[in-house]
């Protein structure tokens, strides 16, 4: 099927990147006690700063980091002034993928963090088919989706795969 793009790069820009400014990374990515305790379980200093930065993304935008994505400076060095940690400590993280299955497993378990996938796919997608009746725009229905993902601590799919389920709702609600 071919891809359908209702988004432009910077509408998508707002719904997945991670943030920079200060205000928004004291609201998502201020590590509770509780937090602190979990990832200071992880043996190594990389481990602890990728675990903790996993645990943020997934928190706000909601997604998963990618093999490779580069962290915007700001990010790496308010978490790692939290974990008491050195930004460079992060360089080692994930040199071998199945650390980075196993953290995803680890956070999914803790956190209850669900990924985009059976019966709350299908929920989520009813959901998008009723709520886009009353979307102004495909912005709009794009961000209420991406909320409600958030609201439901769904990991969100990737970006194409929203587009196109907003893209058929839009469709299907005319």
């Amino acid at each position: 099927m071919a891809h359908r793009t209702i988004l432009t790069e910077r509408q998508r820009s707002v719904l997945f990147d991670l943030p920079t400014d200060e205000t928004a990374m004291l609201r998502h990515y201020t590590l509770a006690d509780d937090d602190l305790e979990i990832i200071r379980a992880r043996r190594r200093p990389h481990n602890r700063f990728g675990f903790a930065l996993q645990l943020c993304a997934l928190r706000y935008p909601g997604r998963l980091l990618t093999p490779g994505e580069f962290i915007p400076m700001e990010i790496t060095r308010f978490l790692a002034a939290q974990l008491g940690l050195k930004s460079d400590d992060l360089a080692g993280y994930a040199s071998r993928e199945e650390t980075r299955h196993e953290h995803l497993a680890a956070l999914r378990d803790l956190y209850s963090y669900k990924m985009f996938t059976g019966r709350g796919s299908r929920d989520l997608k009813a959901w998008l088919e009723r709520t886009a009746e009353t979307a102004r725009s495909n912005e709009d229905l794009a961000r209420r989706f991406v909320e409600q993902c958030r609201a439901t601590q769904t990991i969100l799919p990737g970006i194409t795969v929203i587009e196109r389920l907003c893209a058929d709702a839009l469709v299907a609600a005319e």
